[in-house]
């Protein structure tokens, strides 16, 4: 070895150039190191990642975005403790004694764990540390940022790397039930990120003490004349065709609390985060935070005083955005609730919605949105998809609104789906092996149809919270808005093009409105007080609606939903909560067949998914509701006895009723509304907006009340703001009367009269009005969807029409079409 470490050979050894690797702050520093031991970097040293010269593409194509790469580390440790256990525990990880789900191993391996408090989750989380290194201090140099993840797991013996740390798809984890793992590649994903070299050190000594501490460098081969590959490839670094190792008790390694003894540890030179990724005790905690969102082992991020000399925040702990929100609910969160769905499609899934404040503290509407947003919603991840905790796939908020058409929840909602218990079928054509997104194929189209369609019925609970925030401006039009609407469409020619445009994107009923009652809408009916619901911790009550003295509670359409509703008065949060949660069992107990053949002899009790399609509903206000949906096994005449459990400490409640499957509902006629003139039209409603509203503005609205009913900001710069329900209606415009748009186009007349001052007002809302419903006309039939560059981002985020169509006013479209419209014409068409 002593030609490998030139001159200084015999007081140098594998141990000081593990440690001149491990102290190199960046990719430039590693630089120097290699040129330094050149010897020992020479192309002879290295092999192809995985044995494979062509793994270039394989190691390429997986994550896409450094994050969830990074992720995929964090990943891999906690299954390295979990082995490391198992292996404690005196059980081989893939034996069928060996616990078969990530939750049995959890309860097997870490029966006592109390996580929930500080002092024990930091402990634990300490198994896991993620650390920042670089030069600094960073504020003003931009230098780059080295990542070290390191793990108290099992860890390797130097001779095993090739098999484990440096093999591609080999399925080393495929038969470990309970780890996350499966293909032995993701773990490589991060590579790609490391640099313009992708150095990337990984370092390990078996968890029980026994063989040396072992290391290797891991870069992209540096192409060369000679080579005769189309691509490059990855490859490691082997010494004398070994792994470099030396034996150790312990290393210094700048951990947090603790030396290095057993585990692993990785480093990432130069990581290429996303812009605006600053201090580890801030942003990557929440970005681990959002994609770990139920990790099965808290986990430690740690900065250096070296990059952020002024922080006071450089070591945290975190369990997950679940525990996050859960601690937090009470200053962000106006309501929670969750739903189970049980279909033959995909077998069973739980669904949460976490429904953000419009106020939280003392901030204004504008500004908690930025921070909701910043807090929770940093990677733009609104609907988030995982396999045990951990987050696989997602949508931006293009689907609550484009697909859920809940516009107002746009900024204030997020959505977990656990998919850890689907039906293994199902799940492999949903996910890709890089864990980090959806397949484009029929399994997600039909789940975001089936999440789209259940999470954004009438009487759900997000639809009842969008009805309620909308209600903060329930206003009339004015006089003039509605003679404006009615002088336009009885001016326009019925079988005009346009007409037929409005007619198309409107729904339009022009014909009969001379023969409409006159009046304006009905009295709405008094609303009864609703009395206070006084939760328990526990329930002591839980009754079925609709006996009546009958064993039959339901009549449920063959092909179609029926929802039984329980009274109970446990809290909203009894399903949900870590911390001694119920649960609500579904059991069948007996089969009434009205088959001809079979008579109406009693069948076999069956499980109820085997019969029924079932959505389960967290308790709301002393009230746990089911829905069942007959598949195609049961016949019209068939009834079916239930039996519904909630648990309960020491004891269980329970409810026995029948059910009947009954004849397909025929579709409800549909019942015309009643309503005044402007309703029957079918445009939307123009509503006047001011900074702040006077006593004698009955149909004006003020700013505030714009945020509050659409979550979108009204200042001097706004000119307008849609209220759209997804890109299928345009129910509302708010025109701003206090526009500096507005004040600079009066500014022209000098020493104005009231006449001139009406007619320019009038000149403006009327223009920003029509414009604005004729380019929803058309970007709406025309089928247009939009898209934006996320900003310090190469990806683009799916935008909402009504968002698109304020965007365009703000920036001085409203000021063209006011100097340049032309509007006279049409304003003498419509009777000025």
């Amino acid at each position: 070895m002593a030609n490998l470490f030139g001159d200084s050979a015999e007081s140098f050894s594998y141990r000081d150039l593990f440690f001149k690797i491990y102290h190199a702050k960046d990719e430039e520093d590693l630089n120097e190191v290699i040129k330094e031991f050149i010897a020992i970097f020479n192309d002879k040293n290295w092999k192809p990642l995985g044995s494979n010269m062509s793994n270039y593409g394989i190691v390429k194509n997986q994550q896409s975005n450094p994050i969830a790469a990074l992720i995929e580390k964090v990943t891999n440790s906690i299954d390295a403790l979990l082995t490391k256990k198992c292996y404690e525990s005196g059980c081989n990880p893939k034996d069928k004694s060996a616990p078969q789900s990530m939750t049995e191993a959890l309860e097997r391996f870490y029966p006592d764990n109390n996580w929930d408090l500080n002092s024990q989750r930091r402990a634990q989380a300490q198994e896991i540390q993620i650390i920042a290194d670089g030069k600094g201090p960073r504020k003003n140099k931009g230098y780059d940022t080295s990542v070290i993840v390191y793990d108290n797991g099992e860890g390797q013996h130097p001779e095993d790397f090739e098999n484990t740390f440096l093999s591609l798809v080999r399925g080393n984890k495929n038969d470990v039930h309970f780890v996350q793992g499966k293909y032995n590649m993701g773990g490589s994903g991060s590579i790609v990120f490391c640099g313009k070299n992708r150095y990337q050190l990984i370092a390990s000594k078996k968890y029980n003490s026994t063989g040396d501490f072992g290391f290797t460098l891991i870069r992209e081969h540096p192409k060369r004349e000679s080579d005769h590959t189309k691509e490059t490839w990855y490859e490691y670094l082997m010494v004398d065709g070994k792994i470099p190792s030396f034996p150790i008790d312990q290393l210094d390694l700048g951990l947090d609390e603790r030396k290095f003894k057993t585990g692993s540890i990785i480093k990432m030179f130069s990581y290429q985060f996303p812009k605006g990724y600053s201090g580890f005790a801030q942003d990557l905690n929440q970005s681990v935070n959002e994609y770990l969102f139920n990790p099965a082992l808290p986990i430690l991020t740690k900065d250096t005083a070296e990059r952020y000399p002024n922080n006071n925040v450089l070591v945290n702990d975190l369990f997950g955005l679940k525990r996050r929100l859960q601690n937090e609910e009470g200053e962000y969160l106006e309501d929670k609730f969750s739903e189970v769905f049980e279909d033959e499609k995909f077998g069973r899934m739980k669904v949460s919605c976490f429904v953000f404040k419009t106020k939280v503290k003392d901030y204004d509407l504008k500004k908690t949105k930025e921070v909701i947003q910043k807090r929770y919603f940093k990677n733009s991840m609104a609907v988030l998809f995982s396999l045990n905790g951990q987050v696989h796939g997602h949508y931006t908020s293009e689907f609550i609104t484009r697909s859920l058409k809940l516009n107002l929840l746009k900024s204030h909602l997020l959505i977990h789906v656990d998919c850890t218990e689907f039906d293994y079928n199902f799940q492999k054509e949903l996910f890709m092996a890089s864990r980090d997104r959806l397949k484009d194929g029929d399994e997600t189209q039909f789940l975001r149809h089936y999440l789209a369609k259940q999470l954004s019925k009438k009487d759900g609970r997000l639809a009842e919270i969008e009805k309620r925030r909308k209600q903060a401006v329930d206003i009339d039009t004015s006089s003039n808005t509605s003679d404006l609407l009615k002088n336009f469409t009885k001016n326009m020619p019925l079988d005009s093009d346009l007409m037929k445009l409005l007619g198309k994107t409107f729904k339009l009923d022009l014909k009969d409105q001379k023969n409409k009652p006159k009046g304006g809408k009905k009295p709405k009916k008094s609303e009864t007080q609703e009395a206070p619901f006084k939760p328990e911790r526990f329930p002591s009550l839980f009754k079925v609606s609709g006996k009546n003295g009958s064993d039959v509670v339901a009549k449920i359409p063959l092909n179609g939903e029926k929802s039984i509703k329980f009274s109970t008065d446990v809290e909203n949060e009894y399903f949900d909560r870590t911390d001694e949660p119920g649960e609500l069992k579904i059991s069948v107990l007996d089969i009434k067949s009205n088959d001809s053949e079979g008579g109406n002899k009693p069948g076999k009790p069956k499980d109820p998914t085997e019969i029924f399609n079932i959505v389960k509903s967290s308790p709301n206000k002393g009230t746990i509701k089911i829905a069942l949906n007959p598949k195609e096994n049961l016949k019209v005449g068939d009834a079916v006895q239930m039996k519904v459990d909630l648990t309960a400490p020491g004891k269980e409640f329970n409810e026995m009723f029948w059910v009947i499957i009954a004849d397909k509902e025929a579709p409800k006629a549909k019942v015309p509304k009643e309503g005044d003139d402007t309703e029957n039209l079918g445009l939307p409603q123009l509503l006047f907006a001011y900074e702040k509203k006077s006593d004698e503005q009955k149909d004006a609205v003020s700013w505030e009340d714009v945020e509050t009913a659409t979550t979108m900001t009204m200042d001097y710069f706004t000119v307008m703001v849609p209220d759209s329900k997804g890109d299928d209606s345009l129910e509302r415009i708010f025109v701003n009367m206090d526009s500096s748009v507005l004040m600079n186009f009066k500014a022209k007349y000098k020493n104005p009269n009231l006449e001139q001052l009406d007619i320019a007002n009038r000149k403006y809302y009327t223009s920003v009005y029509f414009h604005t419903l004729f380019l929803y006309m058309i970007t709406k039939n025309r089928g247009y969807q939009i898209s934006q560059k996320i900003e310090g981002r190469e990806d683009y985020d799916e935008v909402d029409l009504g968002t698109y169509l304020k965007d365009l006013f703000d920036h001085y479209y409203s000021v063209f079409i006011l100097n340049f419209g032309g509007m006279e014409e049409m304003m003498q068409g419509i009777g000025e």
